[in-house]
């Protein structure tokens, strides 16, 4: 290091790959899994780069260098903890992770309450039941609806007037429904 530090660029370029076993050993057993090990390196390297003009030969490279290692190596094993706690790799949880903003309920209550209109609609007497289909089941207009039935405009609206009347009457009192 000493070589290096007096500017002998192939001094340095030996010491930095002579040092990657003996970082890749502490970093081990620092706890460092395999697979971040090279992290490590490249962190531990970043650094002996940038802090070499503190190192004092007078004192063991060794030392110095353990030192480096032990601290990117927690820093290390601070990020992927902090990455392990918010990041979850696990593919086939997406396609089976249920929607928690969907309301299964909610499909289910239309479901009843289609049920309950139709069967309420059934009920109805046959001319009130053909406005309602016309008009607002098919969304007809009223002078379709009239071609369609052979009725003249004012039956079909007062025979849908009468058969919403009849439908609300039955839904206030709770009828046949949930």
């Amino acid at each position: 290091m000493a070589a290096a530090q007096a500017g002998d660029r192939a001094a340095y370029e030996k010491l930095l790959r002579d040092c990657v076993p003996f970082i890749q050993s502490l970093a081990r057993r620092q706890g460092v899994r395999a697979d971040r090990s090279d992290d490590v390196v490249q962190e531990v390297l970043l650094t002996i780069h940038r802090a070499r003009a503190t190192y004092d030969p007078q004192r063991s490279f060794d030392a110095w260098l353990r030192v480096i290692v032990e601290r990117r190596a927690i820093d290390v094993l601070r990020r992927s903890s902090r990455h392990g706690a918010r990041e979850l790799h696990a593919p086939l949880a997406y396609e089976s992770h249920a929607d928690e903003t969907v309301d299964v309920t909610a499909g289910i209550e239309r479901e009843e309450k289609a049920r309950w209109i139709g069967a309420a609609v059934a009920e109805l007497p046959r001319r009130q039941r053909e406005a309602v289909q016309h008009l607002m089941l098919e969304e007809k207009s009223l002078d379709a609806a009239a071609a369609s039935t052979g009725r003249s405009k004012g039956s079909l609206k007062v025979n849908l007037h009468r058969a919403l009347n009849a439908l609300r009457l039955k839904a206030d009192r709770g009828e046949d429904h949930g």
